[in-house]
C-alpha cells in the first residue's frame, strides 16, 4: 500500500486483495466481538419508559474487550496495592458509569468498523474517503492496533524488531503495518500529500 494521499475533499487509499483482507478481517472480528458484547447487554425495563439505554455494569473478563472498553470511573489502590475502604462507593460510581456511558461506546465502535467493511474494497483496489469516514478508519484502525497490542502484550519497551524466534513475530509485523497505515491515514486528513485531479 502506498501512503493515503488528500485529492480534493477526498482522502484515497490504494489497498492490493491481501492489505484489503487483512483490514476486513480484523475490523471484522472487532466488530464481532463488540457486537457480541451488545448482544449480551442487560435488559432494561427503564430503558423503554426513559429512553436512557443501560449497559453492562461490570468490565469485559476478555482482556481485549476490557482493553477496547475501559472503565469510565477508576478505582485507586492504595500505596499497597489494596482497595482502600473507599472502594466501595467508587467501584459502585465505576458500575454506575460504565452501565450509563458503555452503551453508547459500543455504538461508536462498532459504527465506524462497519464504515470501514462498507468503505474497503472487499477485492483490494481504491478506497475513497470523505473526512468523516476517514475519521471512521482512524477508530477503528486504532481499535484493532489495540486489540492486537493487547494480544501480543505489546509495551513501549517492545523493541522495533523482535528476535526471530519470538513467536509473536508475524504478527508483530501486522501491528507495525497498521501503525504506518494509521500514521499516513492522519497525515492526509491533516491536509498533508495532496495531489493534482
Amino acid at each position: 500500500m502506498e501512503a493515503w494521499k488528500r485529492h480534493g475533499a477526498q482522502i484515497v487509499g490504494v489497498l492490493d486483495r491481501q492489505e484489503a483482507a487483512l483490514v476486513r478481517g480484523m475490523v471484522g472480528q472487532i466488530k464481532d466481538m463488540l457486537d457480541a458484547r451488545v448482544a449480551e447487554q442487560p435488559e432494561d425495563e427503564l430503558a423503554a419508559l426513559t429512553g436512557i439505554r443501560t449497559g453492562h455494569s461490570s468490565p469485559p473478563e476478555d482482556p481485549i474487550l476490557a482493553r477496547l472498553l475501559p472503565d469510565f470511573h477508576r478505582v485507586d489502590l492504595d500505596e499497597h496495592g489494596e482497595l482502600p475502604p473507599s472502594a466501595a462507593a467508587d467501584m459502585d460510581a465505576a458500575a454506575a458509569m460504565r452501565s450509563l456511558h458503555e452503551p453508547e461506546l459500543l455504538d461508536r465502535k462498532t459504527g465506524v468498523a462497519a464504515v470501514v467493511l462498507r468503505t474497503c474494497p472487499p477485492d483490494g483496489g481504491v478506497a475513497r474517503l470523505s473526512e468523516e469516514e476517514a475519521e471512521a478508519w482512524l477508530t477503528a484502525i486504532n481499535d484493532v492496533r489495540l486489540a492486537l497490542g493487547t494480544a501480543l502484550q505489546i509495551t513501549e519497551d517492545t523493541p522495533d524488531v523482535l528476535p526471530e524466534d519470538d513467536p509473536r513475530g508475524p504478527h508483530y509485523g501486522v501491528y507495525q503495518w497498521l501503525t504506518w497505515v494509521q500514521e499516513s491515514l492522519v497525515q492526509a486528513v491533516v491536509g498533508g500529500d495532496e495531489f493534482a485531479n
